[in-house]
């Protein structure tokens, strides 16, 4: 028989620093699911309760009392400061949280924060602040206050620092451990010091038998280490294991057995059954207290799992054991979490960014990988990719709903690769018949599926933004890319997005294999008249990055491009290569970025595109109304017969009255309709008012049945004549720009 797992069995950490204003949801995912097994586990972001410690009086205290000298006029002021800092602190990392809102008032009055170099950039930004409420203003200034104080920790305390990139460098990339292992052969540095202090604590309450220890990014790397470091020393009868994204995507190809120091277990891609596993063979792999000699023994079964066996790492996937389904693994659970302490910081620059630093968000996923699974710089050859399972819009909006009774939030991020639009309209519908009341947004594919009809259902739903790859905004290179999009088609999406009021951000792409320079000046210009035009308000660029898991990565020859070869005893996924080209990219950085920097801010349409750069570049082959012509193209409009019809509005208020002509009269029907900001009325004849207010009824989305176009126009035509005259008729096509929608 199983053991009743206690509290304490199990530990899940997410080592500093991921984020600020939110939980990463790994160690949420893997407890929601253990619940299902019954097996109860504690969990903590030890990231938090680092960045809160060092943001304290107490903390500042002991940062600034190590200070001797620096060089930099910027680092002397923020020291000749510092009693402004202790004395504020506090008080600034409440605000951040939610808890003093009054004070936004005397940040923005001026002479409260102390000021250094961060604070140059309200020069350039300030008109950006016509558009901030004084929350918002309060809490960038804030933000500015805090960046100050990161840059004195950086230059004085730990060179590796960063909010959410600690110690980055020695993640990423890093064929060898050679390095890493080095510097955790160091002195701990005071950062680490703290996080080891609070570590220590947790551990000592919870006395755990297995540590798991998620490990999503490069910058949580050096931290994980440390803490498998002290737990080896202090508690060697703790089991580790490290799982998460870095590993799923890095460490697929690890021979270092100094790894082991440091952990027990590495496991990959989804972390639900491998875990189970280890608990299985830590917990219960010598009989059960109580049993009999001869009682249940588990024996050593692993799912994508190193370990050390004889010395050598070896990868163990010995079970016969599928993967859980989706809807198996249970809600993610929040609970042990501090959710009250998470810090909201506001980046003005970029309004997507600063929805991912702003707020507090539940993250979910609508589905496992990605239905598309064929961009070539993508790693769709890994299991997190490219096995693709969608969940019920049920069990998901059940999910929403269990988490928002659990956390107090109905912010939700779902942290798809690309949701499925289907999935994300019958969602949209099951939140809109809940009557539930949410924000969210997610990242997308610029599907020609993105109907204004269906942008105005998921924006009724709570919908706030999408992110979405344009990439390169050129047909040829998306073509190249396998992106199944069009530059036409990704205007015309964005501009639905927009006209019903959510946000579109854009990822951005330069440097792919055998782009030319005029392709990237294109690009540069497609994006210009994006942004001009309104369809676009977000968006970033990054440099292309070879990955070993891609087309790219993987068939490189077939790409132009030459990789360099190194021998992977660590980790392996970016990967430094030439371009046959010859083209130096990097050269483009600086003028893609600041002119992207302006365009969202709504200025410098007007500037030639040479003006953001200090080298001669090809005039543009685009048109100038390139974009605009695009959006100009006649839709199709005829209806497909299985498409859904459905009605956001509400019932409407009726009135007969009769009108005549020429000495015939007859009797019509006003139909009066409120909607959330305006009222709008129709006239028609009484016969198809009457119809007309029965489908409505039918078709209303908070109705569990579903009527194609089909059926409705059978069910006119059984009483009435010329169902498409009345369809396209001026009163319908009034409803439809309020809510009649198809679907």
């Amino acid at each position: 028989m199983l053991k009743l797992f206690s509290l304490k069995d199990i530990f899940l950490i997410t080592p500093p620093f991921t984020q600020l204003n939110t939980p990463y949801p790994a160690t949420a995912y893997i407890k929601g699911f253990l619940n299902t097994k019954n097996i109860s586990a504690f969990q903590m972001d030890l990231g938090i309760e680092v960045i809160l410690e060092l943001f304290s009086k107490n903390g500042l205290t002991q940062i600034f009392s190590s200070f001797t000298h620096h060089p930099s006029s910027n680092i002397q002021r923020i020291y000749s400061l510092k009693d402004d800092y202790i004395k504020t602190i506090d008080s600034v990392i409440t605000f951040l949280q939610g808890k003093n809102p009054s004070l936004a008032r005397q940040i923005c009055s001026g002479n409260f924060l102390p000021e250094a170099s961060r604070f140059t950039q309200l020069d350039d930004m300030e008109f950006a602040f016509g558009a901030m409420g004084l929350q918002d203003k309060a809490k960038h200034l804030a933000t500015l206050y805090l960046e100050d104080l990161s840059d004195f920790i950086l230059d004085c305390i730990d060179e590796n620092f960063g909010f959410s990139r600690y110690a980055e460098r020695l993640g990423r990339s890093a064929n060898s451990f050679e390095e890493l292992y080095n510097h955790l052969q160091m002195e701990l540095t005071f950062i680490d010091e703290i996080t080891i202090k609070i570590l220590k604590k947790k551990i000592e309450e919870v006395e755990p038998k297995l540590v798991l220890i998620s490990v999503p990014f490069p910058g949580n790397l050096y931290s994980a280490f440390r803490c498998g470091q002290f737990i080896k020393a202090n508690f060697p009868n703790i089991k580790i294991a490290m799982g998460g994204g870095f590993p799923n995507t890095e460490l697929r190809e690890l021979k270092d057995e100094r790894v082991f120091e440091f952990f027990d277990f590495i496991t990959l891609d989804d972390g639900e059954l491998p875990v189970e596993l280890l608990v299985n063979h830590i917990l219960n792999s010598h009989p059960l207290e109580g049993c009999p000699k001869d009682g249940v023994v588990f024996k050593d079964e692993f799912k994508r799992t190193f370990l050390l066996e004889n010395k050598q790492v070896v990868y163990k996937n010995n079970t016969t054991r599928h993967d859980y389904k989706q809807s198996e693994v249970g809600t993610p659970d929040y609970s042990d979490l501090l959710l009250d302490k998470y810090i909201s910081v506001i980046e003005i620059a970029n309004p997507m960014h600063s929805l991912w630093s702003d707020g507090r968000w539940n993250k979910l996923t609508m589905a496992h990988g990605c239905y598309w699974g064929k961009c070539t710089f993508c790693d769709i050859s890994l299991d997190y990719i490219k096995l693709y399972e969608p969940i019920a819009a049920k069990i998901l909006v059940d999910r929403m709903e269990e988490l928002i009774a659990q956390t107090g939030e109905n912010g939700f991020h779902f942290v798809d690769e690309a949701a499925p639009p289907a999935l994300m309209r019958e969602v949209a519908l099951e939140i809109i018949r809940r009557k539930l009341v949410v924000t969210w947004w997610t990242n997308i594919r610029f599907e020609k599926s993105f109907s204004a009809d269906l942008c105005l259902l998921l924006k009724e739903s709570g919908c706030i933004a999408v992110s979405g790859g344009l990439e390169v905004a050129s047909d040829r290179l998306l073509e190249l890319i396998k992106k199944g999009v069009t530059v036409e088609q990704v205007a015309q999406v964005t501009r639905n997005f927009t006209e019903s009021g959510i946000m579109v951000h854009a990822y951005l792409m330069y440097g792919y294999p055998t782009q030319t320079i005029q392709e990237t000046v294109d690009s540069l210009e497609m994006v210009r008249q994006l942004f001009e035009l309104g369809i676009l308000q977000s968006g970033f660029w990054h440099q292309f990055a070879m990955t070993a898991h891609s087309p790219v990565g993987m068939f490189p020859e077939e790409f132009g491009v030459i990789p360099e070869q190194n021998e992977i005893t660590f980790a392996n996924n970016d990967i430094n290569f030439k371009d046959k080209t010859g083209i130096n990219h990097d050269k483009f950085s600086f003028g893609l970025k600041k002119s992207l920097f302006n365009y969202m801010h709504g200025i410098c349409f007007d500037y030639d595109l040479q003006d953001w750069f200090d080298f001669k570049i090809p005039k543009t082959k685009i048109p100038p109304d390139f974009i605009f012509n695009c959006l100009e193209k006649e839709e199709n409009f005829t209806t497909k017969p299985n498409a859904k019809i459905v009605w956001l509005g509400v019932t409407p208020q009726v009135e007969f009255f009769t009108k005549s002509k020429k000495g015939t009269s007859w009797e019509m029907m006003k139909l009066t309709f409120h909607s959330k900001t305006q009222t709008f009325d129709i006239s028609v004849n009484a016969e198809e008012g009457k119809w007309l207010v029965a489908i409505l009824e039918q078709v209303s989305v908070h109705s569990e049945n579903k009527f194609t176009f089909a059926q409705i126009k059978s069910d006119f035509e059984k009483q009435l004549d010329d169902f498409e005259l009345f369809w396209f008729s001026k009163p319908i096509q009034v409803l439809k720009n309020i809510g009649l929608i198809t679907l």
